[in-house]
């Protein structure tokens, strides 16, 4: 039995999609703050679960029977370590065997405001003696091609990166990589810094937006105060735009750049061109 937290977003659809090709529905257990959209994996024969990152004894009841768990990592700045420290727990509670997470690229040595609570996950599954993987996925391309008609519009990529290089890969490629590591065995102590083969600067990514589009698209480099200070006027939340802003520093100075090709190593195949994403998005 292989469940997986978050079930119900972005990673954790994609990862049960994959598991499916792998495993029987009835092996996998969808965990969900509400059970009721996840009626699709439940029709499909998936598990589902309620299971709240907020709700201990939720969360203790959701992991009887359970062998191994995906821990996606919540999406709650700043209150990681308290949800993910309550799914551990539980885990322990239930003889769980097997722990996969999803951290951080290179967490461990990365600049960027995010590693913390990641480190402090990594940090806590070491301490719990359950057996475990830590995924440390970087960038999805996705983040980059959720606002492709406003660049267009305005003409404009905006950010603080220079020429920091991004070894994004699509969000698929990652919850590929977590189905593996959950359906087959000998990966124990594991810790995978998973990224794309390719890489690109925020020019080359505009460049190649213009070129697709048939629109003049120009990346405009900020300082991080003053990309800061845009998202806030975009209307993104204080914190949220301070992480981006923050993001951006950490690329221009390397943190999101990988070239050893685990991730396409872990999947057995290239992973995603973000080219490819890029016209995927634009065409949708």
């Amino acid at each position: 039995m292989i469940a997986i937290t978050g079930a119900t977003g972005q990673l954790g659809r994609l990862t049960i999609a994959s598991l499916l090709t792998k495993i029987a529905p009835s092996q996998i257990v969808a965990l969900a703050r509400d059970p009721a959209k996840a009626s699709d994996l439940s029709a499909q024969g998936v598990i589902v679960r309620k299971a709240d990152y907020d709700d201990q004894a939720s969360l203790d009841v959701a992991l009887q029977g359970v062998d191994k768990v995906l821990l996606i990592s919540s999406n709650e700045i700043g209150q990681r370590n308290r949800q993910h420290a309550a799914v551990i727990d539980a885990a322990r509670k239930n003889n769980v065997g097997f722990i996969a997470y999803t951290s951080l690229l290179h967490a461990d040595t990365s600049t960027l405001e995010l590693r913390k609570e990641h480190l402090q996950t990594e940090a806590a599954l070491r301490q719990s003696g359950i057996p475990h993987a830590i995924l440390r996925n970087g960038w999805y391309t996705e983040n980059q091609t959720a606002n492709l008609a406003g660049a267009v519009a305005h003409g404009a990529i905006i950010g603080n990166s220079g020429d920091g290089k991004f070894s994004a890969a699509a969000r698929a490629d990652y919850a590929e990589a977590a189905a593996v590591v959950l359906a087959t065995d000998g990966h124990n102590g594991r810790i995978y810094e998973l990224a794309g083969d390719t890489a690109y600067t925020r020019a080359e990514f505009a460049a190649e937006l213009a070129r697709v589009s048939g629109k003049p698209v120009a990346y405009r480099n900020m300082t991080e105060e003053e990309h800061r200070q845009a998202l806030l006027g975009f209307g993104l939340p204080a914190e949220l735009a301070g992480v981006i802003a923050d993001s951006d520093t950490g690329a221009a100075q390397g943190a999101l750049f990988d070239g050893s090709r685990q991730l396409s190593t872990l999947i057995g195949r290239p992973s995603t061109p973000w080219q490819e994403t890029l016209r995927q998005a634009l065409a949708g």
